[in-house]
Order: C-alpha cells, then sequence, then structure tokens
C-alpha cells in the first residue's frame, strides 16, 4: 500500500510542477515547450554543451535534441561555434536573446517552486530536499 501513496504522490508531484511551470512561462509570454526549455537551460548552464552532451544529460534520444536544438537556432536563441576538441560536433552557445528568454524561464521556475513550497517550513523544505536527492543518487547506480 506504501508503494502505491509513493509512487501516486510522486506522480502527481512531477504533474502539478510541470503544469505550474508550464503557468509561470505563459505568464512570462514564453511560447516554449519543455523539451526546448530543458534544451536551453542545457546550453545555458554549460559552455561546453553539445547535442550528444545535451542528448546524454536529458537521457533524451539525439535526434529529438537535435529537432529542439534546431528549433532554438531558428528562433535565434542559440549558435553553434566549432568545437576545438572534436571536429566532428559544435559547440551550443546562447545568444544575447537566448539568455533574456533563460532569465524568464528563472523567474518562471521560481514562480512555480514558491507555488509549491509556500506551505512549507524551512526545515520541511530541507528535510524534502535531503530526501529527494537520497532517491536520486539511487538511481544513478542502476
Amino acid at each position: 500500500m506504501f508503494n502505491i501513496s509513493l509512487s501516486e504522490t510522486m506522480h502527481q508531484l512531477m504533474h502539478s510542477y510541470t503544469n505550474l511551470l508550464l503557468k509561470g512561462i505563459q505568464l512570462q509570454k514564453l511560447d516554449l515547450s519543455v523539451t526546448h526549455i530543458r534544451t536551453l537551460k542545457g546550453v545555458c548552464h554549460n559552455s561546453k554543451s553539445t547535442a550528444q552532451s545535451i542528448a546524454k544529460h536529458m537521457q533524451r534520444d539525439k535526434a529529438q535534441i537535435t529537432r529542439a536544438l534546431n528549433d532554438l537556432l531558428a528562433a535565434e536563441l542559440i549558435f553553434k561555434t566549432d568545437n576545438p576538441l572534436d571536429g566532428r560536433s559544435q559547440l551550443l552557445q546562447a545568444t544575447p536573446k537566448g539568455k533574456d528568454v533563460m532569465e524568464k524561464l528563472d523567474v518562471a521556475e521560481k514562480w512555480a517552486v514558491e507555488q509549491l513550497t509556500q506551505n512549507l517550513k524551512a526545515d520541511e523544505l530541507a528535510l524534502f530536499l535531503r530526501v529527494s536527492r537520497i532517491m536520486l543518487e539511487s538511481t544513478v547506480k542502476l
């Protein structure tokens, strides 16, 4: 019974967070899917990102990430440069427009987190984060 309850709670929490994040994105007047957001975040948070490194980090098919990257390129949110360490790949970087969008995404993400955690005390939030990290670390070993 406990596992079903935990499973359902985790599922509901993921959906609640995603829905709040999408609402925050709408409030920021951005038109991006979750895949595009995660891909842009990957580019912005790693100065040596490549299509392959983003696909690996997101645990997604490289073709799916390539499509998202092509959309971000077309929207002029990112650009490519030659990778001096590997001539077969290109480094990805955010444009000034992409950095502006990332700032709005940060605001949307902060708002979503505030909505989810508004009824938690600091020690409850700290405990949740600690337990969540332990759970995540156990999946890395699989």
